[in-house]
């Protein structure tokens, strides 16, 4: 193997040893994805966990200038095709042989930056937020699931989008204390923390429940090799969605619910068997 070759493989190697750190349930979704998927979704989340990290974790350094130098080093490793990060040098690749938007990766980026100020969220800011922040990683996943069919693409796109709008408002429910105690934020627009009830939740919950409705009919669509993996991460996060509507409101707000990982395993098995007697 030359060493150009060899830089590559371990740059890849990087985002999924950062994916299997940071993220079980992820993990598991990539694992019952068709194998020549894995490397290029593990790049993907290398790349939108590191900037999450920067805005969300590195409370001690000067976060804007760190955001600010990690979005020119982005669109240096695209423009030249060669980054010393492992992470960026990982994610130019699968940009490029996938033919990743650029419009994707600058929404992404963007939402980022919205982190960086403690802020509540209008409703245009919100759903900017949810566009560049959920949207078009899930985008940037089809477009590696299409390998190049256009119109494949084009028909799955408005699902894709309201599959990860669906994802990330139900993280915006479960972690509704740790944003507003911890970052100064609430998302939901026109929601206070201090008024936050059983009423404002069952709406929250109304408008997921239309995006994961749009979502689902996206998945049964997918190509078979990646149906399997995105319709896992589906049944999680339903699985998490039922159990964040079954507590009241001031429940939610005096912890975060989760699924434990044995459960994620069962979920896992259940859904492979589900799948294959469904043949969605």
């Amino acid at each position: 193997m030359d060493h150009v070759a060899l830089f590559d493989q371990t740059s890849l190697a990087c985002s999924k040893l950062i994916t299997k750190r940071y993220s079980t349930s992820f993990t598991l979704g990539i694992r019952t994805l068709d194998p020549r998927f894995h490397l290029p979704v593990y790049a993907v989340y290398g790349f939108v966990r590191w900037a999450d990290e920067i805005v969300d974790t590195f409370h001690d350094h000067d976060k804007a200038a760190l955001f600010a130098d990690f979005r020119r080093q982005t669109y240096e490793a695209l423009d030249t095709r060669f980054s010393l990060s492992p992470v960026l040098h990982a994610f130019q690749l699968m940009v490029h042989r996938y033919g990743i938007d650029r419009e994707f990766i600058e929404a992404f980026l963007r939402s980022m930056e919205m982190d960086l100020e403690d802020r509540n969220y209008n409703q245009s800011l919100y759903s900017d937020y949810i566009y560049g922040s959920a949207e078009v990683v899930g985008l940037m996943c089809l477009r590696i699931f299409c390998e190049g069919d256009t119109a494949l693409f084009d028909r799955l796109r408005e699902p894709a989008r309201r599959l990860g709008a669906a994802f990330q408002k139900i993280n915006f429910l479960r972690d509704i204390r740790s944003d507003y105690e911890e970052r100064g934020r609430v998302y939901f627009p026109g929601v206070s923390y201090e008024h936050f009830n059983d009423t404002v939740k069952r709406a929250i919950e109304a408008d997921i429940r239309t995006d994961f409705e749009a979502g689902y009919a996206g998945i049964v669509q997918l190509p078979r090799a990646a149906r399997l993996g995105v319709y896992l991460a589906y049944v999680y996060y339903l699985k998490l969605f039922h159990k964040i509507r079954q507590l009241p409101a001031t429940q939610i707000l005096g912890g975060r619910v989760r699924v434990p990982d044995n459960t994620k395993l069962l979920l896992l098995v259940g859904s492979y068997f589900r799948y294959r007697l469904r043949a969605i």
